[in-house]
């Protein structure tokens, strides 16, 4: 499926950038088409000046019909020095001639740069020509700049439909992602529910104790379990809790079941007490798949350090192992779905730990570091509370 769509987005942005370098292509060649009339109109319109001036009255009223035709191409009038005669500057702001000075240098400036003027020399010796120096018209300026205004119509509707594409797929992920976690919890409730009864039945037994006393630890551990999926599938209170006796606590968990090949360190900057706004159930998850992590990334012998502190604005968890480390290939992949470098598993776990981290604690978790064959460092970043949010120290 996503494949697909990046199939199908990949081809309609390829269509869009033809249709608009061809619509490019094409108003330029307009443009230069109008841009050679134009310059035989102006061309046409000094050989009407000179009819004009000259004393005689044959073709006067042809050359002042194609003088007064022009209404649309702008002309400033030089003597052959570049000094402006404001009396024959046509289709121009008069207002502007009139009140605003730099008006007429500045177009004239920019005139210099669109054309070569067209001359009109009155005598030779001595030399006296006049200047016609002519812009662009109104037509013209419209087609040149026609294909940006489209290219940027073009450019947001790619935008907004790649935006409600992306808000689909994510809204379609992330119903699934409740689903899936929804009926994870609710296929556990029930094998649990049994299996709490058959415990009170074998404490009824002499010498069941210790059986029983292992099979409750797993019986709350997958109740556990039960409740971490319920909390995905639904949004979870977060409270007030103290992260550093959080991050200790489940450290204390996972070394216990690591083997003493695994040494374990907490680095916490000699903080006791680092607030957190969190679901303790889950965010103990995002620790612990974190472990895991360095754990199998290890492969039974090594170390694992945890660095916990705080920040203006931030707690910062750094989880560092001395496993295999991850290539430069691999970590854009890490939390993606799917993705798992071990024989068994669905390579969910990360991906799991990313959801949690950022979309139910509003928080981020990426590589901070991580170099084939020495180790690797994940980040967990969560905001520090407000000053409104947090409660006392217990």
């Amino acid at each position: 499926m996503i494949q697909q769509w990046l199939n199908i987005r990949t081809l309609f942005l390829l269509v869009a950038i033809t249709i608009v370098t061809g619509t490019v292509f094409y108003s330029n060649y307009l443009a230069k088409k109008i841009d050679e009339d134009e310059t035989r109109k102006v061309a046409l319109w000094v050989e009407a000046q000179k009819n004009i001036a000259s004393a005689g009255n044959q073709g006067l009223e042809l050359a002042s019909a194609i003088s007064i035709g022009n209404n649309d191409i702008p002309i400033i009038e030089t003597n052959e020095n570049d000094v402006i005669n404001p009396g024959n500057c046509v289709n121009l702001d008069t207002v502007a001639i009139k009140t605003d000075t730099t008006y007429l240098p500045r177009m004239l400036r920019l005139f210099k740069k669109e054309h070569k003027p067209i001359f009109y020399v009155i005598s030779e010796k001595p030399y006296a020509a006049n200047k016609y120096f002519y812009g662009q018209s109104v037509l013209q300026q419209q087609v040149r700049y026609y294909p940006l205004v489209q290219l940027v119509i073009v450019s947001l509707f790619i935008i907004v439909v790649v935006i409600a594409q992306r808000t689909s797929f994510l809204s379609t992920q992330n119903q699934v992602w409740a689903g899936m976690a929804k009926e994870t919890a609710h296929q556990l409730g029930t094998p649990v529910t049994s299996l709490k009864g058959w415990a009170e039945v074998l404490k009824d037994i002499p010498g069941n104790e210790k059986i029983v006393t292992e099979i409750e630890k797993d019986i709350q551990r997958l109740e556990l379990i039960s409740d971490r999926f319920g909390k995905i599938g639904s949004q979870p209170h977060l409270d007030e809790k103290n992260a550093v006796e959080q991050v200790r606590s489940m450290m204390d968990y996972m070394r216990r079941r690591a083997g003493g090949k695994v040494e374990f360190a907490l680095n916490t900057h000699n903080e006791t007490y680092i607030p957190a706004m969190i679901s303790p159930p889950l965010f103990d998850w995002v620790i612990e798949n974190l472990i895991k992590n360095a754990l199998d990334a290890m492969e039974g012998h090594g170390k694992i350090t945890i660095d916990i502190r705080q920040t203006e604005k931030h707690i910062l968890i750094d989880v560092t192992d001395t496993g295999k480390g991850i290539t430069k290939a691999n970590i854009s992949k890490v939390f993606k779905p799917g993705f798992t470098t071990k024989k068994r598993g669905w390579g969910l776990g990360l991906t799991l730990t990313k959801r949690i981290a950022e979309q139910y604690h509003k928080g981020r978790i990426f590589v901070k570091w991580s170099e084939p064959g020495k180790g690797t460092t994940f980040r967990v970043e969560l905001l520090r509370p407000m000053v409104g949010e947090q409660t006392e120290n217990p």
